[in-house]
């Protein structure tokens, strides 16, 4: 079955960096493209960025372009999240999702704190 596992959340202070990592299984990971997804408290879960199954091509929500990075190892059936010049706002579970496969990992913590 289709498996999606988010790691690398944490508590991080303003303007410091994490990087997510999502761990596939159950699929063709290479053929597919893959996305992050967040959800803050009381809020509606966004999207946040988008790789295509190759990795050569990405999209962003503009509350993160500039700041964060998408890729992908293929050969690690793997996805990740760069994110530098964290905000407060960027506080959210974090969640990735393969195009179009309407599965969801349990999603990881990202608090950006001082």
């Amino acid at each position: 079955q289709v498996q999606l596992v988010e790691s690398g959340g944490g508590l991080v202070q303003p303007g410091g960096s994490l990087r997510l990592s999502c761990a596939a299984s159950g699929f063709t990971f290479s053929s597919y493209g893959m996305t992050w997804y967040r959800q803050a408290p009381r809020k509606e879960r966004e999207f946040v960025a988008v790789i295509n199954s190759g990795g050569g091509s990405t999209n962003y929500a503009d509350s993160v372009k500039g700041r964060f990075t998408i890729s992908r190892d293929n050969a690690k059936n793997t996805v990740y999240l760069q994110m530098n010049s964290l905000k407060p706002e960027d506080t959210a579970v974090y969640y990735c999702k393969a195009v179009p496969l309407p599965y969801w990992g349990q999603g990881t913590q990202v608090t950006v704190s001082s």
